[in-house]
């Protein structure tokens, strides 16, 4: 996703002057925190927690997600100077808000305080809605160094909102190890336990989601490696790939059973060294299983960028 801070946004139609929601000189002494919470009762009702902070979610960690009311705006503003703040204006009666704003808060906690969630209600901050030009509802928008930058309205998937919540945190410097994703989590379980079925309808399901997912990418591209050596015996498959160079279905089997055995890059360079014997059907058909190959391993890998190269000398 592109840097909110320098892309078309809602921000675009003008600035934000969020000077009418600080206090004019001379100060005016903070507003006061909300009233706290009665102390718990008999019967396990919910009360003040200790050293919470104003605006802190009942059960929460108080720094991860908060509400934000005109009156201690200015506090939200200074926070935001030091941590990210994405603001989630919401209604109780808004039933799209119903689907985003738990899953924001989800993701507020998996970040671990990376950046701070806070929660607006519209009906009761009508002045924040005027002054964030909220034109509907669930939107959601950052706040980086006192600043709102781009945001979005309407309901993401859990993959576009994680795409955005990054680019956010890249805009603001923070520099923090995402969340595991539950979702590749799952797939890549379905993939070691053998259950390719699951494991390529998970995957798939991701890329549905994230079309650019690399780590989807490789898990499907692995579940396809599994299915072509189903029933091969390793040593057997090698010993023919050896006695006969010039067969393509022998060393694509070879090549296979090299990548699952570490031996990647001697994987890569047996295709390559195929191709530059072959042509037509069969060229491309090597040509095709090698990049299956290299999406096995990902983009990022060394051996890939190497064979890459290796590949484009023997096409061209």
């Amino acid at each position: 996703m592109s840097d909110p801070r320098t892309t078309p946004s809602i921000f675009t139609r003008g600035a934000v002057d969020l000077s009418t929601l600080r206090p004019s000189a001379p100060a005016r002494p903070a507003a006061p925190s909300r009233p706290a919470a009665p102390a718990a009762s008999a019967d396990g009702a919910p009360g003040a927690v200790p050293g919470s902070v104003p605006g802190a979610i009942p059960g929460v960690t108080p720094d991860v997600i908060i509400d934000v009311n005109e009156a201690d705006f200015q506090s939200v503003l200074e926070r935001s100077l030091t941590t990210p703040i994405l603001l989630d204006f919401w209604a109780d009666w808004c039933e799209p808000c119903k689907k985003l704003s738990p899953l924001l808060e989800k993701l507020a906690v998996e970040y671990g305080g990376s950046w701070i969630l806070g929660k607006v209600n519209v009906d009761v901050n009508p002045r924040l809605a005027q002054v964030f030009r909220v034109q509907g509802i669930p939107q959601v928008t950052a706040l980086i160094g006192g600043q709102p930058v781009e945001g979005f309205s309407g309901v993401l998937s859990e993959a576009q909102v994680r795409q955005y919540v990054d680019a956010v945190l890249k805009a603001a410097g923070v520099s923090v190890v995402a969340p595991e994703d539950p979702r590749l989590d799952a797939a890549d379980d379905a993939l070691m336990t053998g259950d390719l079925e699951a494991a390529e309808a998970a995957y798939r399901k991701i890329l549905a989601e994230s079309p650019a997912d690399a780590a989807a990418e490789s898990g499907l591209a692995q579940v396809e490696l599994y299915r072509r050596i189903a029933g091969v015996d390793p040593s057997s498959a090698l010993a023919k790939a050896d006695s006969a160079p010039d067969d393509v279905e022998a060393q694509r089997v070879a090549a296979d059973i090299e990548v699952l055995s570490g031996q990647a890059a001697e994987a890569y360079s047996r295709l390559i060294a195929l191709i530059k014997k072959t042509a037509g059907d069969d060229r491309d058909a090597v040509r095709k299983h090698l990049l299956s190959l290299f999406a096995v391993a990902g983009p990022d890998d060394p051996a890939v960028a190497g064979a890459r190269r290796a590949l484009a000398s023997a096409l061209f």
